[in-house]
């Protein structure tokens, strides 16, 4: 029998009369009432009492409980389980959760790098306008950087931005050169003549592309993750049916009112109570499990044009062969610029002294984050996803883990039985999930919870993206972005995934974010919208139908904590 048999037995013979097999007194239940803290224990009698009031908690013996006690009982009982599920579900919230912010920071990191290298090699090749490039090419990847985490901003409108900004620069310094810079006035009109003149050739729009088509799969990986978290919290907080509460008051306290507060269920009874009250996060498991492995198999495609490290780090060498392109066609953009805004004005030559003194230059800052050569994107998505392996059953034995681990009693130890204790339990044992629920003899599921069912949909959508399938009436998750998604179109066979470049500036990409409202205001990016572009946006309210699609299959919502 083992010790603690025999200490249980022990308790018995104190506090239970054994000629008449009735409760001696409750000080017992008393003492475990209020260690628990479930409530005053003024509602105790001091002695055990017939229990005519009682509505789950029925007994033939006499009873310390009132009916008082059996609400507070039930109350207690669904804050055990609840706090169990949270425990439990601890360490794989955490992990989900520490790789968004790992991600996060990774990108952060990685954009200060490509941001670094586009001045370097500016300073190196082009030494007079490193300097004063640095503020649009700052501003220039704050927009990647919040493209990257999932901000609704055109990369495509940021890239013209950019080019557009350094026209002026690249004017006054490689195509027309002088001892002074271009007049205010005269800079802005260069500066708005330039998409007109597209005097970088195809470059604005081919970064965009790059990065957007490099940015797609990281993007859905992350939103990926916030949804993973949600699902968690979901289920965490599950709304326990009324049948399952009292299932739960009668496993775990009705032993208390006969003074049996050292009791612990039956293992057959406990799987039978607790699989019935979590039958519908059962479901979930397949698709979690499907879940996993999706995000594994998106993880092994970002490689190559969909690298979005290699995409970074190599910004740098397109922004130098753009400016390059502008330097070989100077005569052109020169008589081009002047039929546009005339002849040059420039402002007087001691203004701009200091700005094209060689001094200054060889000490161009460099905003420095130094990153280990270990910490990149891929490596910290394979230790993740190794990591994320091990939770992939989750939910298919969260049910029997919550038992084995925390409720039931051990083998060989007397148990409750749901009605004494000593007695095995007997009754048919049924399995996980709704359908199995329908023999359960302790606890009766009608239906699944539409909370649950609605966290299931949102798996589903989001494991078709994740594996680059179509979505029926909005097309692959490109498709999504660029609003051009019409129909159903299957899988797609597309050897290097199913991720589309993104370029055009009629294809407004959107993506419906999910960073929070609260990592929204505390991220360090932040970049005000410019006149233009909210009149850019003003015109795209078609794309808003699609967002609202988007927002109802994946319904990436806001998490809530």
């Amino acid at each position: 029998m083992g010790m603690r048999g025999v200490l249980f037995y022990a308790f018995l013979a104190v506090f239970i009369d054994p000629c008449r097999g009735t409760l001696m007194n409750c000080e017992e239940v008393r003492k475990v009432f209020q260690m628990k803290e479930i409530g005053p224990v003024k509602s105790i009698p001091e002695t055990p009492r017939t229990g005519s009031d009682l509505q789950v908690c029925l007994s033939k013996n006499l009873t310390c409980c009132t009916k008082k006690m059996e609400e507070r009982y039930q109350v207690a009982a669904r804050r055990d389980i609840q706090n169990l599920l949270q425990m439990s579900s601890s360490s794989l919230k955490f992990l989900i959760s520490r790789n968004v912010a790992a991600f996060q920071e990774t990108v952060d990191s990685l954009v200060h790098q490509a941001e670094n290298h586009t001045h370097a090699v500016l300073l190196q090749t082009y030494r007079d306008l490193a300097s004063p490039a640095a503020a649009p090419i700052g501003e220039f990847f704050t927009d990647v950087a919040l493209f990257v985490l999932g901000s609704e901003l055109s990369l495509e409108e940021a890239s013209h931005r950019f080019f557009n900004a350094l026209f002026p620069l690249v004017y006054e310094r490689l195509v027309e050169p002088g001892l002074s810079r271009l007049s205010l006035p005269y800079a802005e009109c260069v500066r708005v003549a330039c998409r007109d003149l597209a005097p970088y050739g195809g470059a604005p729009s081919r970064l965009a592309a790059h990065i957007s088509r490099a940015s797609l799969p990281g993007r859905v990986f992350l939103q990926a993750l916030h949804l993973g978290v949600e699902v968690i919290n979901t289920t965490d907080h599950i709304q326990l049916s009324r049948e399952c509460r009292r299932g739960l008051l009668r496993m775990s306290y009705c032993p208390h009112c006969q003074g049996l507060t050292a009791s612990k269920p039956c293992m057959g009874y406990c799987l039978n109570v607790v699989r019935g009250c979590l039958a519908s996060l059962a479901e979930v498991d397949a698709h979690w499990r499907e879940f996993v492995r999706s995000l594994e198999m998106l993880s092994t495609r970002m490689h190559g044009a969909q690298d979005l490290e290699q995409v970074l780090l190599g910004v740098h060498e397109l922004v130098r062969d753009a400016v390059a392109h502008a330097q070989m066609n100077a005569p052109r953009l020169s008589a081009q610029v002047h039929r546009v805004c005339g002849h040059p004005s420039r402002q007087p030559e001691q203004v701009s002294s200091v700005q094209h003194g060689g001094a200054g230059q060889d000490s161009l800052p460099l905003k420095g984050m130094v990153r280990d050569a270990e910490d990149t994107l891929s490596n910290r998505r394979k230790e993740f996803i190794s990591s994320l392996r091990l939770h992939r059953a989750f939910y298919g034995g969260l049910a029997d883990q919550l038992c084995v681990s925390e409720l039931a009693s051990g083998d060989g130890l007397a148990c409750w039985n749901g009605a004494d204790v000593g007695k095995s339990y007997t009754l048919r044992v049924v399995g996980n999930g709704i359908k199995a629920q329908a023999e359960n003899p302790e606890v009766k599921v009608k239906e699944a919870d539409p909370v649950i069912s609605q966290v299931i949909d949102k798996l589903k959508h989001v494991n078709q993206l994740l594996q680059g399938k179509s979505i029926p009436k909005l097309g692959t998750l490109d498709q999504i972005e660029t609003g051009s998604g019409d129909g159903y179109s299957g899988e797609c066979d597309d050897e290097d995934g199913c991720w589309g470049s993104g370029n055009g500036a009629a294809k407004r990409r959107r993506i419906v974010t999910i960073l929070t409202s609260e990592n929204s205001n505390n991220h360090r990016y932040h970049h005000p919208q410019t006149k233009d572009f909210d009149q850019m946006n003003s015109g795209t309210r078609g794309t808003q139908t699609v967002l609202l699609a988007l927002v109802s299959i994946c319904a990436f919502a806001l998490l809530s904590g």
